[in-house]
């Protein structure tokens, strides 16, 4: 690889076109960032996404319209469109079966359409010479350590008839966006590369820090990246555990979980986690890829998984709870009706991939109770995809006897998205039933917990 591009003097790096392979939030993210600097591709095998992205709208809500209007970006579904990129990023999911093994399809599957790309791309006897520089292929989808070198390069090899680091360079830059949160993002996050080769890696430095204005921090290794990313969620997934079983143990004890937290954050050094529901594609999932490959190795972890029982739990937890305080307001619990508000994995997003909301109202079904299911943010058929029976908005004004007269024995405030913060508290009471002791569980604490209890209702968060 030259140190310059010399087809194009205003571009430094030895790249010349751009590749995205998935569009998720991802990718789409690393799609628009990178297609105002350079030439960009943005590939993904399900023509409705691209149709849905050239009209302007991204389903997820994290690009608003006006920044997908982005001039050198060209949005693909034939994969022949990436013959052109030199720079290829791979940003497919990489998900958990049922039996929370890695899936590692779409990963392979898009190795295998790169390894195409590079077969397309390589010299041959009537085109000596490769068309572009040679081609570098970045992995960002999150993986155990040793899953690039292990799995993907030789599919890369044996699929291309090519050899890493000598026809083609591999890298591994983890992904760290984080969804809903316009604070932290592909610009303002430190992008970590690694490479097999001193060259891949500094050429990866260069294209990255051409849109990530953090900063880019050069791991010693492919496996230590991708070690790195996994620890990340990890870290996050126990400590939010820990929270989650102090709350449970305090709720036996009749103390109050977020009044106890608030005192220990007093200390300077006291971390500030609390409980939850842990859901979505990353924190959930990510632990089990770890596991996984220890397990492999004949280490059995005991800590993580641990902390992925007790997540994996409260959604099971919470409605158990709730069907206690409709005992305790002396209601019946077959046939009560509950409202849950919120249905994706955390707030301020769309996202519904491996919400704790489903685990809670199944486990409110087989007590016979009737659930309904409100979130601005996820569409009735998403919801009825999930299995979940979705109404209109309960907060909308009513009419006597119609449908949104407020019938619940019990409000669950599940999901906290800004709009249902914004909201008085009075307008939560008016969702339940005006006979009898009203039940209002609020999952993360965010309703003025006096203020509720001095109303009568019988209040409850984690």
């Amino acid at each position: 690889m030259n140190p310059t591009n010399p087809t194009n003097p205003m571009n430094p790096l030895p790249v010349e076109c751009i590749g995205v392979i998935g569009l998720g939030y991802v990718g789409l993210s690393l799609a628009t960032a990178f297609g105002r600097v350079l030439p960009t591709v943005g590939f993904d095998i399900n023509p409705d996404r691209i149709r849905e992205l050239e009209s302007g709208h991204d389903r997820t809500g994290e690009i608003p319209p006006e920044a997908l209007k982005v001039p050198q970006l060209m949005l693909a579904n034939d994969p022949a469109a990436l013959e052109k990129a030199d720079f290829l990023i791979v940003t497919v999911p990489t998900p958990v079966d049922p039996a929370k093994r890695p899936d590692l399809s779409h990963l392979l599957e898009a190795s295998r359409l790169v390894a195409h790309i590079l077969k397309i791309r390589r010299p041959t006897t009537q085109h000596p010479t490769p068309n572009t520089q040679h081609p570098i292929i970045v992995y960002e989808s999150t993986v155990y350590p040793g899953c690039t070198e292990e799995v993907c390069i030789p599919i890369l090899e044996q699929e291309s008839g090519l050899k890493a680091g000598k026809d083609f360079g591999v890298g591994y830059s983890p992904e760290r966006i984080n969804p809903g949160d316009p604070e932290h993002t592909l610009e303002t996050i430190v992008k970590v590369v690694a490479a097999q080769d001193g060259e891949t890696a500094e050429t990866m430095a260069g294209v990255y820090g051409l849109v990530v204005k953090a900063g880019v921090y050069r791991a010693q290794d492919i496996k230590t990246a991708e070690a790195a990313k996994v620890i990340e969620n990890i870290q996050r997934d126990l400590n939010i555990a820990l929270m989650n079983e102090l709350a449970m143990l305090f709720h036996r004890l009749g103390v109050d979980t977020q009044e106890v937290l608030k005192t220990a954050q007093t200390k300077w050094n006291f971390l500030p986690f609390g409980p939850g529901l842990v859901g979505g594609h990353c924190i959930p999932v990510d632990p089990y890829y770890l596991t996984h490959k220890a397990q492999e190795i004949g280490y059995h972890p005991e800590v993580i998984l641990a902390g992925r029982r007790i997540n994996d739990f409260m959604g099971v937890y919470v409605a158990q709870e709730t069907i206690k305080l409709l005992i305790k307001a002396g209601k019946a619990v077959q046939g009560a009706k509950v409202l849950i508000l919120g249905a994706t994995f955390k707030e301020d997003v769309r996202d519904v991939r491996n919400t704790r909301i489903v685990e809670l109202v199944r486990e409110l079904e087989t007590y016979g109770v009737e659930v309904a299911v409100y979130d601005p943010l996820v569409g009735a058929a998403e919801l009825h995809k999930l299995g979940l029976r979705p109404v209109s908005d309960p907060f909308e004004p009513y009419k006597p006897d119609g449908p949104n007269k407020p019938n619940y024995d019990a409000v669950v405030l599940a999901v906290s998205h800004q709009v249902f913060r914004q909201k008085e508290l009075e307008t939560y009471l008016g969702l339940l039933r005006k006979d009898g002791t009203r039940v209002l569980v609020d999952v993360k604490g965010v309703l003025p917990r006096d203020a509720v209890e001095n109303t009568g209702i019988l209040y409850w968060s984690l």
